[in-house]
């Protein structure tokens, strides 16, 4: 193996996918990963610190991706279309990514340890947004909710996309969602979507 391989984090990836799948996450030691993608440990451990950020290593730039759209919204946007910006940026890196994303979720899917890392992820992306909406200088309260809301709607509507094989694209299944979401408080909601 030479000392540089290009694209080596994106083999890896590639790499510890493909076998998740073959055998499992639990059966799949870091140095079959390395030999896959024709690297050593030693670089798979440049790129992360264990195999499981294998699968969450994007976690940080979905934050910035997200984040930086609530940055971008109009001023005149509410908190609510501020997160809706975001998550619908967010939903475009998805579905160009479809099949790694299948892939990806069906084999946090299949393992406890790595559900809860996705749960942390998802509290993570919470409190970035609500940071976000903060700067934009949303009220405490507001800022939580709202980015609470914001990831339970993204649970709610990537669970769908995975369900109905992406079949249908994720973003209007996100605006789906936050449709239902505002009409929840206005009067004669009870039995909505």
């Amino acid at each position: 193996m030479g000392r540089w391989e290009p694209n080596a984090r994106g083999r890896l990836e590639q790499a510890a996918l493909e076998l998740y799948v073959e055998r499992g996450y639990e059966q799949t030691p870091v140095a079959d990963i390395a030999q896959r993608a024709g690297l050593t440990e030693r670089t798979f451990f440049r790129h992360f610190a264990d195999k499981r950020e294998v699968l969450f290593g994007g976690s940080g730039r979905l934050e910035e991706l997200c984040v930086g759209a609530v940055a971008a919204a109009p001023a005149t946007a509410t908190p609510l279309e501020a997160v809706t910006a975001a998550l619908d940026t967010a939903a475009g890196v998805f579905e160009e990514r479809g099949d790694l994303v299948r892939q990806r979720q069906g084999v946090i899917d299949a393992n406890t340890e790595l559900r809860e890392r996705e749960l942390i992820k998802l509290a993570s992306l919470s409190a970035a947004l609500a940071d976000a909406l903060r700067e934009r200088g949303v009220g405490e309260l507001t800022a939580l909710l709202t980015a609470e809301s914001a990831v339970g709607v993204l649970k709610v509507a990537f669970g769908r996309w995975m369900d109905e094989g992406q079949g249908r694209p994720l973003r209007p299944l996100l605006a789906e969602c936050f449709d239902v979401l505002r009409t929840l408080s206005a009067r004669g909601a009870v039995g909505a979507g």
